[in-house]
């Protein structure tokens, strides 16, 4: 049913936001299934130990084309109608994940997967959109959280599914789920048609002139750019050296996963304070906390209790340092004006996903060629990059 478009400002009603919350999640946890069956997967598919981390990296590869080619349209398109399009792809990608069997088909169905998933960037501004001024902070905090606890939950679910009926089920279940989901905000989201303006062709080529006209934008995305980074190659290479050197079978990966997600509550605690104009300082607190559990995964990395500790530790300490960082980046962006907040946002998440691209990468490849202490050491220089430019900041406004 057909629902007038939105133009007030009421405040967002606690169902949609829930409901908002639980899209992004459920949307974006496709693009980290992967992230603890890099084993498992490349042993079925006969790919190289240096290679285990492409089967993240090209996810997230088509996640940055679809941020930079696809999330434009909801500047240009009426969003319920491209939200429910979208889904129908991941469906689809979700499907031919399922039944591959050979490497091939599964990196194209990653890529696909990768590509569908950035629907979820277009719910996070449309949370933005409904709400008031007032409630942004709250609103985009408790969407992020939902979209962050998709992410966290997803290793542990992963892993316990693969575990039981392997791999492969877990693509199929969250097909099904997608399908219902796509059937959920068909029926509940309301419709927002943007004002026609621009062509597809130019909303595109105005990306790169956001980027150059928006100094928020591009230091907002450099900060998350590298604490994405690090988060992506500890997450990418833990566990393959908790299967490596503590035997920890998929079951116990599912549970060290599952630590991860009390850094979700990061998120709605760093959007209330980002409120109170304490941006900054939650950014600062970010990525030392980054570096410090690099640094110290890095100095304790024998074989022993200590040194599993600190892993469980930095599960928690990383996935806050991300999820805090990242909602008080978004509600910047979000302040900046309501005709080019996809452009924005899709600018953002592309350039901070590059980094996780990059971190993915490197992650499997220094770990299959140079161990964990090396890979630790690549993890903390990415943090430490952002605090070099964090430092540059002065007193401006970021």
């Amino acid at each position: 049913m057909n629902q007038p478009n939105v133009h007030d400002k009421k405040s967002l009603s606690t169902g949609m936001m829930f409901l908002l919350a639980a899209a992004c999640g459920l949307i974006v946890a496709n693009l980290y299934y992967s992230q603890t069956l890099v084993g498992p997967i490349s042993s079925d598919l006969g790919l190289p130990s240096g290679s285990a981390g492409l089967i993240v990296t090209i996810t997230q590869i088509g996640y940055v084309a679809g941020l930079l080619f696809i999330v434009p349209l909801s500047d240009m398109l009426e969003n319920r109608r491209l939200i429910v399009t979208l889904i129908a792809f991941i469906v689809l990608a979700l499907s031919v994940a399922a039944f591959s069997r050979g490497s091939f088909l599964f990196m194209t169905a990653s890529l696909m997967i990768g590509l569908g998933a950035v629907v979820a960037q277009i719910l996070v501004p449309f949370a933005a959109y409904l709400s008031t001024e007032e409630q942004r902070g709250r609103v985009v905090g408790n969407v992020m959280s939902g979209l962050l606890l998709g992410i966290m939950l997803a290793r542990p679910v992963a892993s316990l599914v693969a575990g039981v009926w392997g791999w492969q089920t877990i693509f199929a279940i969250s097909a099904g789920l997608m399908v219902l989901l796509a059937l959920l905000l068909r029926s509940r989201l309301p419709v927002r048609q943007p004002r026609q303006g621009l062509t597809y062709g130019r909303l595109v080529a105005s990306l790169l002139q956001l980027f150059k006209q928006t100094p928020i934008l591009r230091r907002r995305a450099f900060y998350q750019a590298c604490l994405f980074g690090a988060f992506s190659l500890f997450w990418t290479t833990v566990p393959l050296r908790l299967a490596d050197q503590y035997g920890m079978s998929q079951q116990g990966i599912a549970l060290f996963a599952l630590v991860g997600v009390a850094g979700a509550i990061a998120a709605p605690i760093a959007g209330r304070l980002a409120d109170r104009n304490w941006g900054r300082a939650i950014t600062l607190s970010a990525i030392t906390i980054a570096l410090i559990s690099f640094i110290l995964l890095a100095l304790v990395h024998n074989k022993s209790n200590v040194s599993l500790v600190l892993l469980f530790i930095a599960a928690i300490t990383l996935d806050m340092a991300v999820s805090g960082n990242l909602v008080v980046g978004q509600r910047a962006i979000y302040s900046l004006g309501n005709e080019t907040k996809g452009r924005l946002n899709g600018l953002f998440m592309a350039i901070f996903f590059i980094g996780g691209a990059v971190g993915s990468f490197v992650g499997g490849l220094t770990y299959a060629h140079g161990g964990w202490v090396l890979t630790a050491w690549i993890g903390a220089l990415l943090p430490f990059l952002a605090l070099l430019y964090f430092l540059t900041e002065s007193r401006a406004k970021a």
